[in-house]
């Protein structure tokens, strides 16, 4: 597989200096007459986009200071990279979905406004209602840099109906009887894939480039990719090697994983299982297969769960930073949130319980809900972030190519990542 270059680093490198000079930090002068507001999200879903622009027209109805809202998707697989650009070429938006793996850069780079004071003084906010685990990310010296409108854990979709043309267990009955783990449920997608011709597990956003997207699996061998200090490499630890070499087998001897270059989108009906966050339920509104949704199989040390977090962050560069914020408290207040909750897991405890997301999640039952969400914001650890992301996650990506063709030695691949990035850790 292909190199790269580091457009991320370099951009983000660009952000922090220009902050650190005060040259991107200060925002330009107001203009006059009502102004528009621009925000990058990642979403180019309908419903999503739908009710964000709903949202938007109710605000401006009592702000006629404001002009249009627009809401600006730009590419998941090189969301950072094109805002990080922006950002470094004069082009900042207004407010930016932030992703939680660069998370650290973003709120110690100073690019960011802090929110309390806004988000305290909105009226009917209930700020304290933010949990402390979903909001710590964000913070730095007791400021909240970006709201963390998504905590969302990683689940496995399942394709019911394909699972019975090949014979297999449902996972309702695998979680009863306690069969649900890696080996049994790689096996079962190895047996579809034999069996129907179609594809077994997929790791939505990984496609053998998003490789933190990972963590949904190495999680159940007790893997990280780093300590929690993020001063030592994990990736040449026993438990990331064995975790790996069970996804190099079950990727190019059972078959169990779709291999390189292999494209299988499991809402189609073209895949028995995939990882992804609830807000891909919404995909599934007109399926024409059964399905269900269960937490994340478990590994060799039992049961583990992975968050996925998103931020909403208001850039200092922004000519209009405080009509941002204003509306950002408009957007993330409590009856906002309850809406946003039908696709991103909310960091307000009134709304974490199973009955209130089951209201605004009509695809999927409490049960569903409670085991997947719930459970799994209590447990869960969130995807790998360190300060340096964008750097880092490409070097990781260059270092494993090599782990994803037949006959790798997987060991050696491994060290080959933790002699790349251990310099790059700060030890």
């Amino acid at each position: 597989m292909r190199t790269f270059a580091k457009p991320a680093a370099v951009a983000l490198a660009a952000l922090l200096t220009l902050t650190a000079c005060g040259g991107g930090g200060e925002a330009a002068p107001a203009a006059q007459g009502p102004q528009p507001l621009r925000m990058t999200i990642w979403t180019s879903n309908e419903a999503h986009l739908k009710l964000f622009d709903e949202i938007a027209a109710e605000y401006r109805k009592t702000r006629p200071d404001v002009g249009e809202i627009k809401f600006d998707p730009l590419p998941f697989e090189n969301y950072t990279t094109t805002l990080t650009t922006q950002i470094a070429g004069g082009n900042a938006p207004d407010l930016a979905w932030i992703l939680e793996n660069s998370a650290p850069d973003f709120v110690s780079s100073g690019a960011l406004t802090p929110l309390d004071d806004t988000l305290r003084k909105a009226e009917g906010y209930e700020f304290d209602d933010l949990t402390p685990s979903a909001v710590k990310l964000w913070q730095a010296e007791g400021k909240l840099y970006a709201y963390p409108f998504s905590t969302s854990p990683f689940g496995v979709f399942v394709n019911t109906d394909l699972l019975k043309k090949a014979g297999q267990k449902p996972p309702a009955e695998m979680i009863e009887d306690g069969t649900w783990t890696w080996e049994k449920v790689a096996a079962q997608n190895a047996a579809v894939a034999a069996e129907t011709g179609k594809a077994g597990m997929v790791v939505r956003d990984f496609d053998y480039k998003g490789w933190d997207n990972l963590s949904t699996v190495w999680g159940g061998w007790g893997a990280q990719a780093w300590s929690e200090d993020g001063k030592s490499c994990g990736f040449d630890s026993p438990e990331m090697v064995e975790a790996m070499t069970f996804l190099h087998k079950s990727i190019f001897t059972d078959k169990a994983f779709p291999g390189p270059g292999t494209t299988a989108d499991f809402f189609a009906g073209d895949a028995a299982m995939t990882i992804t966050q609830i807000s891909r339920a919404s995909l599934l509104q007109d399926a024409k297969f059964g399905w269900d949704l269960v937490p994340l199989p478990a590994g060799p040390k039992g049961e583990y769960s992975v968050i996925g977090q998103a931020g909403l962050g208001v850039f200092k560069q922004s000519a209009n930073a405080e009509l941002a914020a204003d509306f950002l408290a408009f957007f993330t207040n409590p009856g906002n949130s309850a809406k946003l909750a039908a696709y991103f897991p909310p960091p307000r405890a009134s709304q974490l319980t199973a009955d209130t997301l089951a209201k605004s999640n009509p695809l999927l039952k409490p049960g569903q809900l409670q085991e997947v969400v719930i459970g799994g914001i209590e447990k869960g650890v969130v995807k790998p972030n360190h300060t340096g992301q964008a750097e880092l996650s490409q070097t990781v990506r260059a270092a494993l190519d090599p782990l994803w063709q037949p006959g790798a030695d997987v060991k050696a691949v491994l060290g080959g990542v933790c002699a790349k990035i251990q310099p790059m850790l700060g030890a």
